[in-house]
Order: structure tokens, then C-alpha cells, then sequence
């Protein structure tokens, strides 16, 4: 076989539409683009949400964009090794807010496991993360779920 034997597949080609060569093609005058206006002239097409010159849609809304989740809860995040030099007593919201880890309590609290831990601690979170659970249990401490309120 050489490269001048080669052929496209049976069906994978066709010929083009030879478009203004006469009425008795279908595609004479006019060429199947109808009497006048901005889509029967040659060049591109406006693009696809053009709206005749009006300010489109994706310009008018932009705010419209993107998904938000109105049932999403956020929270405030607490790092293991800001626990490091813990003085005692039970980690819970209250003495995280008066310890000055977080700001207020409208938030519910998360703990993750960055960082290690020396001493036993109690804590009552309203979540924690699988490896500052395995890392309080391992020291001797222990970990308490406080109940979402809704």
C-alpha cells in the first residue's frame, strides 16, 4: 500500500452543497439564507445570546452566575496546635472564645488535627476531624459532640 492507495472510510465523507449555482440546484439566488438582513449577509453570524444590540442577559444579571447553598453551615476552624500550651479544664466554645482562639460562638466550632498533643484533653466540639480524634484519644483525652441546634 502506498500513500497514494489510500481512501477515507465508505460514508465518513460527502460532498460539500455547491450553494448559488442556479434555482434547479435548490440552492440557487438566494443560496437557502432567505431576503435580507444581518444572517443572509456573508461573514459570521452574531454569536449565539446576541440580542440585536440590547445589553444581554450574562451582562445584565451577572449576579445570576454560580450556585450558592442556603443550607451550607460554616465554621470556625480550630488547629490542634493552637491547644499546644492548653492550661487545663475542658475545651469547649465558651473557653476557646475566652481563651481568644475564636472571635464568638454564633459559629459552630471545628477542630482539626494540625498539630500534636502532649496532655489529655476534654473537649466538646460541634465537630473534629478523624485524625485530631485519633490524636486527643491516643494522648488520654477525650471527645464529646455537642448537639447541632436547629
Amino acid at each position: 500500500m502506498k500513500l497514494h492507495d489510500l481512501k477515507p472510510a465508505p460514508g465518513s465523507t460527502r460532498t460539500s452543497k455547491r450553494v448559488g449555482r442556479g434555482h434547479g440546484s435548490g440552492k440557487g439566488k438566494t443560496s437557502g439564507k432567505g431576503m435580507m438582513g444581518q444572517k443572509a449577509r456573508s461573514g459570521p453570524n452574531p454569536y449565539p445570546h446576541f440580542e440585536g444590540g440590547q445589553n444581554p442577559l450574562v451582562r445584565r444579571m451577572p449576579y445570576k452566575r454560580g450556585f450558592t447553598n442556603i443550607f451550607r453551615v460554616e465554621y470556625t476552624i480550630v488547629n490542634l496546635d493552637q491547644l499546644s500550651d492548653w492550661n487545663g479544664g475542658e475545651i469547649n466554645p465558651e473557653s476557646l472564645q475566652s481563651a481568644g482562639l475564636i472571635k464568638n460562638q454564633k459559629k459552630p466550632v471545628k477542630l482539626l488535627g494540625d498539630g500534636d498533643v502532649a496532655a489529655p484533653l476534654q473537649v466538646r466540639v460541634h465537630k473534629i476531624s478523624r485524625s485530631a480524634r485519633a490524636k486527643i484519644e491516643a494522648a488520654g483525652g477525650s471527645v464529646n459532640l455537642i448537639e447541632a441546634e436547629a
